[in-house]
């Protein structure tokens, strides 16, 4: 296994991530007792790391968490866990949440806590004094309850701009959804680079986009392949993610035990990639994202000329990750933080926007279809 150090500790490169743990017929019916051979498996193979959290299969992700790991002694894992950001509700009750935390995960302190989920759904509660989440996470992480603080973030690179301008100085890492189309296509550059500026590392989550970068079409893998001829889809996937000397941990959500086994064999080596590697990987990116997405350059042409003011740009940008995603949930929580009547539902399907528009881009369809596809 590889590690990375991090203020004086090794953690495992790669990590049990638990938001996809085998389950049954439904989503909070985890199977416990495969859970339980997957973390003695990647326990023997190095794998020190492991990350829950509130909401994962419905809350029953730290209880089953909570309960396999306490098999081992305390200090030979690394548990991170977070606050459930995401529903706004939480912010009413976050010393009731941690303390119901610790209980379902059986400890006594968290190795690492995360600001779940940053994004403009909630940015305003979480940077509000009144909800008090930061005041009490610093005093949790004081009384040495939580050893290392950090946050996670879906949103836009101006709302990690400002949770970094109002708490950069006391965080200690960022969860970032990190991939080789993500580089690009979720502004996962210039995060990094935004990050590197307050000196705090790189965790990663969806390194495989959901597993969707498991497989690749024989075109593309036939490129990769003449680089790097025993290399896998999912091996492409992670050794880009090793090139990026700011990222320390790589969350994997796996699913059983041939991914748990498939995931520890290629992070027994480091193998970055060259300059030729990552740039016929990242054209190999931008290839398949011109097949799905709307070429939109962001020129705002178009938004002088909406009699409605949306911010079509930005809802042509939600629209391609949605469309490219084939649904998910980033696309309508960013919604969520707009009034309604800048949605896309609230097109009028007038084309001005369309007259002068330089890429030609049939704006009116697109907004039609993220509406429909919205509803649905």
């Amino acid at each position: 296994m590889i590690y990375r150090e991090f203020q004086g500790r090794q953690l495992s490169n790669l990590s049990l991530g638990c938001m996809r743990l085998p389950h049954g017929e439904k989503y909070e019916e985890i199977d416990t007792q495969q859970v339980k051979q997957m973390v003695r498996y990647a326990m023997e193979h190095g794998v020190n790391y492991y990350d829950t959290a509130w909401g994962y299969h419905n809350g029953r992700s730290e209880i089953v968490m909570g309960e396999a790991l306490s098999a081992y002694p305390r200090e030979s894992f690394y548990l991170a866990t977070k606050f459930p950001g995401y529903d706004l509700s939480s912010f009413e009750n976050v010393r009731g949440i941690f303390e119901k935390q610790l209980e379902k995960c059986r400890v006594d302190y968290f190795d690492f806590y995360l600001f779940h989920n940053v994004c403009e759904k909630n940015i305003e509660q979480y940077l509000d004094p009144q909800y008090g989440v930061y005041d009490f996470l610093m005093e949790q992480k004081r009384n040495g309850v939580i050893r290392h603080l950090g946050f996670s973030c879906h949103g836009q690179p101006e709302v990690l701009r400002r949770f970094l301008e109002a708490y950069g100085k006391d965080l200690e890492f960022c969860q970032l959804q990190l991939n080789y189309l993500d580089w690009t296509f979720q502004n996962g550059m210039e995060k990094v680079a935004m990050l590197r500026e307050y000196g705090i590392p790189v965790w990663v989550m969806e390194p495989l986009r959901g597993g969707s970068l498991s497989t690749m079409a024989p075109a593309y893998e036939a490129r990769l392949r003449a680089l790097r001829p025993n290399e896998t889809a999912v091996g492409w996937a992670f050794r880009f993610l090793q090139s990026l000397p700011e990222v320390k941990v790589i969350l994997s959500g796996m699913s059983n035990m041939e991914q748990l086994a498939e995931n520890i064999r290629i992070f027994e080596t480091d193998e970055p990639l060259n300059e030729t590697e990552m740039e016929t990987l990242l054209a190999a990116a931008d290839q398949m994202l011109a097949q799905k997405t709307l070429p939109c350059t962001g020129c705002r042409y178009c938004t002088e000329y909406c009699p409605q003011q949306l911010d079509i740009p930005y809802l042509i940008k939600l629209y391609n990750e949605h469309s490219f995603t084939g649904g998910g949930f980033l696309a309508p929580m960013a919604l969520e933080a707009l009034e309604k009547d800048k949605w896309p539902s609230a097109c009028l399907h007038c084309q001005s926007c369309e007259a002068v528009c330089p890429q030609q881009l049939k704006i009116s369809d697109a907004m039609a279809d993220f509406a429909e596809k919205i509803t649905e």
